[in-house]
């Protein structure tokens, strides 16, 4: 008889707690969606791999079936997803009120507890001053020479081989420059080869999040590891032996953290550096990847671009100075066909935030704690904002300066958090651009492949071969 109550309490039990699973407690009405399994919720289907520009599947099905607001749950946390403009708009305006930055534990895991996404409030704008120091326009101006010297160099290497695979090429040419500018990391020149522990990091950014010897999220944690004890040698090393007078952004922050009553910790400072690092070569890379490849499969753009940048040189005269601040404003194509890149390949597919109180918007109630994830690729790929809205058409973007995010234009995020490396990573492709169609011809050789998740994408696999082009 007991063994029949226990049994019947335990049933009970479980059925009330799948019950609350999958109807959280509310203080109004949640958005329609499913909380999926217990424990996982739907993070295999969020993880499933697709090669569409599209939005990727996991959120399409739920926008046909709940439309632009829904609820799910990744990883066991409960998560609204808004594919609405005005819901987008709303958090990125109500940072640090409303909302807060967030990324499930899993991304804080790789990325770093104290990396500048989990930061807020005055740490955040603190360290967010620092990088403008570092990738303002003054700084961009004196960069500029050998952002084109570093592009003309590897343009002329990959003509003398017989293939690139573009993605690896402009993210170690990238890495290379960015970490010359961040640490004076010359590859040649060290033991060990800290781009190697990123491309670990990289290619398990996109598994699902299993800890275990052999899997690919288990060695993306080991490649952080590896390059966090890289970065941490070598500002060990330049603290012991200090430069006379600053020339990189370690001598920038090792006088910071030398301040008296300063709030930047050596923890702090090295998860930055590893953030800016990523970010710098891993996004822009991705970005050219998928220029060249819209170029290549759009002759008429290509051949505008191409007549916009003969022109810069043929003003220019005999005289080969290299591109000036003013040359490099006046590319107006370049920086529709850059703006265009952005919105159809939506480098950053997911961006999260969290509930600081209950919201409510448009009928439903968002309860406070919860996550929230903006998806940009349902906001670019609107038809009811953009005309055919999977051709890439730079001249939808003719008369338009886009100098922030709108409501309409996230690529580079939003709000208090607009990234900060926006004009580095136009400095870096329109360079790239401008030497790739006056120095060089191209013809794809391999497709490849943007596996996307809504959350990330990896490319791989497009392969092109480059020859050199006669002097204009």
């Amino acid at each position: 008889m007991w063994a029949l109550f226990f049994g019947a309490l335990i049933i009970i039990s479980i059925a009330h707690w799948v019950y609350r699973w999958r109807n959280p407690i509310c203080n109004g009405t949640l958005p329609p969606g499913s909380m999926g399994l217990p424990f996982i919720g739907e993070t295999l289907q969020f993880f499933a791999p697709d090669t569409s520009c599209d939005i990727h599947p996991f959120v399409r099905a739920r926008m046909k079936r709940y439309g632009p607001i829904f609820r799910t749950n990744l990883v066991g946390r409960p998560v609204v997803v808004s594919t609405d403009p005005d819901l987008n708009y709303f958090i990125f305006q109500q940072e640090g009120k409303l909302f807060q930055s967030w990324y499930p534990d899993t991304f804080t895991e790789i990325f770093g507890r104290q990396n500048v996404g989990s930061l807020h409030g005055f740490m955040y704008k603190y360290l967010k001053n620092m990088v403008l120091n570092l990738f303002g326009p003054e700084s961009l101006k004196k960069m500029l020479p050998e952002v084109e010297q570093t592009a003309s160099k590897r343009l002329q290497l990959w003509s003398r081989q017989e293939s690139v695979e573009l993605k690896e090429a402009t993210a170690t040419m990238i890495f290379d420059l960015t970490a010359k500018k961040l640490i004076s990391y010359d590859q040649e020149n060290s033991p060990e080869n800290l781009r190697d522990n990123f491309v670990a990091f990289i290619q398990g950014l996109i598994s699902f999040p299993l800890d275990i010897p052999g899997t690919a999220y288990h060695e993306c944690l080991q490649g952080r590891k590896r390059a966090m004890r890289m970065l941490k040698n070598l500002l060990q090393e330049r603290r012991a032996n200090p430069r006379k007078h600053e020339s990189d952004f370690f001598d920038f922050m090792l006088e910071e953290l030398q301040k008296e009553k300063t709030i930047l910790t050596e923890e702090i400072a090295l998860d930055l550096m590893f953030v800016l690092l990523f970010a710098s070569f891993e996004t822009t890379s991705l970005a050219l990847t998928s220029a060249v490849k819209f170029l290549s499969d759009n002759p008429l753009v290509l051949n505008k671009l191409t007549e916009e940048h003969e022109i810069i040189l043929r003003n220019r005269g005999n005289a080969n100075p290299g591109l000036t601040w003013k040359e490099y404003k006046s590319m107006k194509f370049t920086f529709q066909v850059i703006n265009e890149t952005v919105r159809l390949a939506n480098i950053v597919p997911g961006i999260f935030r969290k509930t600081l109180g209950d919201i409510h918007f448009k009928g439903y109630t968002i309860p406070a704690g919860w996550a929230v994830m903006v998806c940009p690729p349902a906001v670019h790929l609107n038809p009811a904002k953009y005309d055919d809205p999977l051709a890439f058409n730079p001249w939808r973007w003719k008369g338009t300066e886009v100098n922030g995010a709108s409501k309409n234009f996230m690529a580079f995020g939003g709000g208090m958090r607009f990234c900060v490396g926006t004009e580095f990573t136009k400095v870096q492709m329109a360079v790239f651009l401008h030497c790739l169609v006056t120095k060089s011809r191209w013809k794809p050789i391999k497709g490849g492949n943007i596996v996307r998740t809504p959350g990330l994408q990896y490319p791989s696999g497009y392969h092109i071969q480059l020859t050199e082009r006669d002097n204009i």
